[in-house]
Protein backbone atom coordinates (compact mmCIF):
# COMPACT_ATOMS: atom_id res chain seq x y z
CA UNK A 1 0.00 0.00 0.00
CA UNK A 2 2.10 3.04 -1.48
CA UNK A 3 -0.50 5.36 -1.84
CA UNK A 4 0.62 8.73 0.50
CA UNK A 5 -2.79 10.76 0.28
CA UNK A 6 -4.17 7.84 2.56
CA UNK A 7 -3.06 6.84 5.72
CA UNK A 8 -5.36 3.66 7.68
CA UNK A 9 -5.83 4.67 11.29
CA UNK A 10 -7.33 1.83 12.76
CA UNK A 11 -8.41 -1.05 11.72
CA UNK A 12 -11.27 -2.87 13.79
CA UNK A 13 -12.50 -6.75 13.28
CA UNK A 14 -16.35 -6.96 13.06
CA UNK A 15 -17.04 -10.42 11.68
CA UNK A 16 -14.82 -13.41 11.29
CA UNK A 17 -17.87 -16.12 10.62
CA UNK A 18 -18.05 -17.05 7.04
CA UNK A 19 -15.12 -14.20 5.41
CA UNK A 20 -13.77 -11.23 7.17
CA UNK A 21 -15.53 -7.71 7.57
CA UNK A 22 -13.40 -4.81 9.05
CA UNK A 23 -14.26 -2.05 9.60
CA UNK A 24 -11.57 0.32 8.57
CA UNK A 25 -10.88 4.50 9.76
CA UNK A 26 -8.60 5.88 7.26
CA UNK A 27 -7.40 9.77 6.29
CA UNK A 28 -7.87 10.67 3.11
CA UNK A 29 -5.67 14.08 1.79
CA UNK A 30 -8.20 15.67 -0.74
CA UNK A 31 -6.61 17.20 -4.15
CA UNK A 32 -6.75 20.87 -2.55
CA UNK A 33 -4.68 19.09 0.20
CA UNK A 34 -7.18 19.25 2.79
CA UNK A 35 -7.38 15.64 5.00
CA UNK A 36 -10.69 14.26 5.70
CA UNK A 37 -11.53 10.98 7.67
CA UNK A 38 -13.57 8.21 5.96
CA UNK A 39 -14.97 5.08 7.53
CA UNK A 40 -15.81 1.88 5.52
CA UNK A 41 -16.52 -1.69 6.27
CA UNK A 42 -14.15 -4.02 4.17
CA UNK A 43 -15.46 -7.19 2.83
CA UNK A 44 -12.45 -9.98 2.54
CA UNK A 45 -13.94 -13.25 1.09
CA UNK A 46 -10.97 -13.97 -0.94
CA UNK A 47 -9.98 -14.05 -4.61
CA UNK A 48 -11.90 -15.88 -7.51
CA UNK A 49 -11.56 -17.18 -10.82
CA UNK A 50 -14.18 -17.64 -13.51
CA UNK A 51 -14.77 -18.89 -17.00
CA UNK A 52 -17.08 -19.34 -19.58
CA UNK A 53 -16.47 -22.45 -21.51
CA UNK A 54 -17.56 -23.19 -24.95
CA UNK A 55 -17.58 -25.15 -28.21
CA UNK A 56 -17.22 -23.46 -31.23
CA UNK A 57 -18.10 -26.51 -33.46
CA UNK A 58 -21.19 -26.63 -31.89
CA UNK A 59 -21.65 -23.34 -30.76
CA UNK A 60 -22.55 -24.34 -26.96
CA UNK A 61 -21.53 -22.72 -24.24
CA UNK A 62 -21.85 -24.31 -20.53
CA UNK A 63 -23.09 -22.39 -17.69
CA UNK A 64 -24.27 -23.39 -14.04
CA UNK A 65 -27.08 -22.88 -12.00
CA UNK A 66 -27.44 -22.71 -8.09
CA UNK A 67 -28.98 -20.76 -5.34
CA UNK A 68 -27.28 -17.40 -3.97
CA UNK A 69 -28.96 -15.95 -0.76
CA UNK A 70 -27.87 -12.63 -1.18
CA UNK A 71 -29.89 -12.40 -4.72
CA UNK A 72 -32.89 -13.79 -2.98
CA UNK A 73 -33.10 -11.84 0.12
CA UNK A 74 -32.63 -8.74 -2.71
CA UNK A 75 -35.46 -9.86 -4.83
CA UNK A 76 -34.64 -12.66 -6.72
CA UNK A 77 -37.65 -14.88 -5.99
CA UNK A 78 -36.44 -17.71 -6.67
CA UNK A 79 -32.64 -16.87 -5.50
CA UNK A 80 -31.69 -19.21 -8.69
CA UNK A 81 -29.02 -17.50 -10.56
CA UNK A 82 -27.37 -19.24 -13.73
CA UNK A 83 -23.84 -18.05 -13.71
CA UNK A 84 -20.31 -18.96 -15.51
CA UNK A 85 -18.78 -21.50 -13.51
CA UNK A 86 -16.95 -19.83 -10.83
CA UNK A 87 -14.87 -20.59 -7.37
CA UNK A 88 -12.39 -18.96 -4.78
CA UNK A 89 -8.67 -19.09 -5.28
CA UNK A 90 -7.93 -20.71 -1.92
CA UNK A 91 -4.22 -21.43 -2.23
CA UNK A 92 -4.22 -21.85 -5.52
CA UNK A 93 -3.32 -19.43 -8.75
CA UNK A 94 -5.99 -18.41 -11.00
CA UNK A 95 -5.26 -20.97 -13.62
CA UNK A 96 -4.94 -23.74 -11.72
CA UNK A 97 -8.14 -23.00 -9.50
CA UNK A 98 -10.48 -22.72 -12.50
CA UNK A 99 -9.39 -25.86 -13.85
CA UNK A 100 -9.75 -27.47 -10.81
CA UNK A 101 -13.08 -25.48 -10.19
CA UNK A 102 -14.32 -26.56 -13.72
CA UNK A 103 -14.14 -30.17 -13.08
CA UNK A 104 -16.15 -30.15 -9.70
CA UNK A 105 -18.66 -27.97 -11.09
CA UNK A 106 -18.88 -28.91 -14.58
CA UNK A 107 -17.35 -32.23 -14.94
CA UNK A 108 -15.03 -31.05 -17.94
CA UNK A 109 -11.39 -31.49 -17.12
CA UNK A 110 -9.80 -28.75 -19.14
CA UNK A 111 -5.99 -28.45 -19.91
CA UNK A 112 -5.71 -25.26 -21.10
CA UNK A 113 -7.37 -21.96 -20.55
CA UNK A 114 -7.21 -18.35 -22.22
CA UNK A 115 -7.17 -15.38 -19.19
CA UNK A 116 -9.83 -12.66 -20.63
CA UNK A 117 -8.86 -9.98 -17.65
CA UNK A 118 -8.94 -9.67 -14.01
CA UNK A 119 -11.31 -7.10 -12.33
CA UNK A 120 -12.99 -5.65 -9.13
CA UNK A 121 -16.48 -6.60 -8.91
CA UNK A 122 -17.67 -4.41 -6.23
CA UNK A 123 -15.12 -2.09 -5.20
CA UNK A 124 -16.94 0.07 -2.76
CA UNK A 125 -16.82 -2.86 -0.17
CA UNK A 126 -15.51 -6.22 -1.25
CA UNK A 127 -11.95 -6.84 -1.82
CA UNK A 128 -12.10 -9.40 -4.46
CA UNK A 129 -10.27 -9.63 -7.53
CA UNK A 130 -12.05 -11.92 -10.05
CA UNK A 131 -9.64 -13.50 -12.94
CA UNK A 132 -11.85 -14.31 -15.75
CA UNK A 133 -10.91 -16.77 -18.47
CA UNK A 134 -12.36 -19.17 -21.36
CA UNK A 135 -12.00 -22.42 -22.32
CA UNK A 136 -12.72 -24.82 -24.89
CA UNK A 137 -14.64 -28.25 -24.44
CA UNK A 138 -15.87 -31.31 -25.93
CA UNK A 139 -17.42 -34.18 -25.09
CA UNK A 140 -14.19 -36.39 -24.45
CA UNK A 141 -13.28 -33.47 -21.63
CA UNK A 142 -16.16 -34.99 -20.17
CA UNK A 143 -14.56 -36.96 -17.02
CA UNK A 144 -17.98 -36.69 -14.45
CA UNK A 145 -21.26 -34.98 -14.41
CA UNK A 146 -20.03 -32.38 -11.90
CA UNK A 147 -22.57 -30.45 -9.95
CA UNK A 148 -19.74 -29.19 -6.84
CA UNK A 149 -18.14 -30.81 -3.98
CA UNK A 150 -20.72 -32.67 -1.11
CA UNK A 151 -18.30 -31.37 1.34
CA UNK A 152 -18.77 -27.83 0.24
CA UNK A 153 -22.79 -28.02 0.13
CA UNK A 154 -22.67 -27.12 -3.50
CA UNK A 155 -26.47 -27.91 -5.52
CA UNK A 156 -24.99 -26.89 -9.22
CA UNK A 157 -26.91 -27.69 -12.19
CA UNK A 158 -25.19 -27.58 -15.27
CA UNK A 159 -27.05 -26.47 -18.45
CA UNK A 160 -25.41 -26.64 -21.91
CA UNK A 161 -27.33 -24.21 -24.49
CA UNK A 162 -26.39 -22.81 -27.40
CA UNK A 163 -24.44 -19.28 -27.35
CA UNK A 164 -26.95 -17.41 -28.73
CA UNK A 165 -29.38 -18.98 -26.30
CA UNK A 166 -27.50 -17.57 -23.05
CA UNK A 167 -26.18 -13.97 -24.87
CA UNK A 168 -30.00 -13.41 -25.23
CA UNK A 169 -30.66 -14.45 -21.73
CA UNK A 170 -28.65 -10.98 -20.67
CA UNK A 171 -31.75 -9.41 -22.80
CA UNK A 172 -34.38 -11.20 -21.21
CA UNK A 173 -33.23 -10.59 -17.57
CA UNK A 174 -32.81 -14.32 -17.01
CA UNK A 175 -28.46 -13.88 -16.47
CA UNK A 176 -27.97 -10.87 -14.11
CA UNK A 177 -24.64 -12.02 -13.16
CA UNK A 178 -21.98 -9.63 -14.08
CA UNK A 179 -19.25 -11.84 -14.56
CA UNK A 180 -21.07 -13.97 -16.84
CA UNK A 181 -22.26 -11.15 -18.42
CA UNK A 182 -18.92 -9.90 -19.15
CA UNK A 183 -17.77 -13.14 -20.67
CA UNK A 184 -20.86 -13.75 -22.72
CA UNK A 185 -19.78 -10.11 -24.13
CA UNK A 186 -16.45 -10.97 -24.88
CA UNK A 187 -16.99 -14.12 -26.61
CA UNK A 188 -19.46 -12.04 -28.48
CA UNK A 189 -16.87 -9.50 -29.69
CA UNK A 190 -14.02 -11.98 -30.21
CA UNK A 191 -16.33 -14.27 -31.90
CA UNK A 192 -15.22 -17.36 -30.43
CA UNK A 193 -18.60 -19.72 -30.99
Amino acid sequence: MSNPKIKITETKLLSNNWYVLNKVTFDYQKNNGEQETHVREVYDRGNGAGILLYNSTKKTVVLTRQFRMPTYLNGNATGMMIEICAGLLDKDNPKECIIRETEEETGYRLKNVDKVIETYMSPGSVTEILYLFTGQYDESMKVSEGGGLEAENENIEVLEMTFDEAYNMIETGEITDAKTILLLQHAKIKGLV
